[in-house]
């Protein structure tokens, strides 16, 4: 019973290990990660928790080159997933499905290419979807719709096609924009200019009163940011019952 937790550091070990090896990495920032450790617990980059389990890999801005590996699926308690601007080719294997704890996913400005997996839609605690700056074609798939806890989507600069969900966390998306909410500091001036001087003429915000409801409205949803720009075959908010969410989308 004793040797149970070191079982598991070093199956997590392996797993990172095999990270390792399908990755270029000429600054050698992956120097400390050394397979003969009992746990990864002790490298550079890897974070882990009280039980010795590897809760974060932060990778992101480290010069690295290669490709993702299924067994990255095996770090059960992985929390925060950092690749990011990178030189990360390949596809998203679809193993990362199985890392339930996951909260951020961050993949943004790679070479990775392929379909985002259906099965991210197991991913029951993840907030942080960022896939934005790759290669990656097909739908945005529709198990996504089933993550209450979304908070942030960016798919920007892709190439993916077919129609943006509308339902679950996508459900308070503006239909009418691709883009970004402006900033937040952004949204918070503009509102205290249009709100500062009532129109004379009509007692009131006349014409300005529609702007300042849609503020409002991005306001209340401000915590919620998604962005599908420069994705020049994705057709918009799909039509629920009129049209599948798929067409000439492959």
């Amino acid at each position: 019973l004793t040797l149970f937790p070191s079982v598991l550091g070093n199956s997590e070990g392996d797993a990172l290990y095999t990270l390792r090896r399908s990755l270029s990495d000429p600054d050698n920032v992956l120097q400390s990660w050394d397979p003969t450790l009992v746990n990864p617990c002790t490298w550079f980059h890897i974070t882990c928790n009280q039980d010795n389990r590897v809760t974060r890999v932060d990778l992101g801005n480290s010069n690295l080159s290669g490709h993702l590996v299924p067994e990255l699926g095996k770090l059960e308690h992985l929390q925060y997933l950092e690749l990011y601007k990178n030189n990360i080719r390949g596809t998203i294997p679809t193993e990362l499905g199985n890392l339930k704890s996951l909260i951020s996913l961050d993949l943004y400005n790679n070479n990775i290419s392929g379909t985002i997996p259906p099965s991210l839609g197991k991913l029951k605690s993840l907030v942080f979807l960022r896939l934005n700056d790759n290669r990656l074609t097909g739908p945005i798939p529709r198990e996504l719709v089933g993550i209450s806890s979304l908070k942030v989507v960016d798919v920007s600069n892709n190439d993916l096609c077919g129609t943006i969900p509308t339902s679950g966390p996508f459900e308070h998306i503006p239909l009418n924009k691709f883009l970004k909410h402006a900033p937040l500091k952004t949204m918070l001036l503009e509102l205290f200019i249009l709100l500062k001087v009532p129109d004379s003429d009509t007692h009131g915000y006349g014409d300005r009163l529609p702007r300042i409801l849609q503020i409002l409205t991005d306001l209340k949803y401000c915590s919620k940011l998604y962005s599908f720009e420069e994705n020049p075959r994705l057709e918009g908010p799909e039509l629920l019952g009129l049209a599948s969410y798929d067409t000439n989308c492959s």
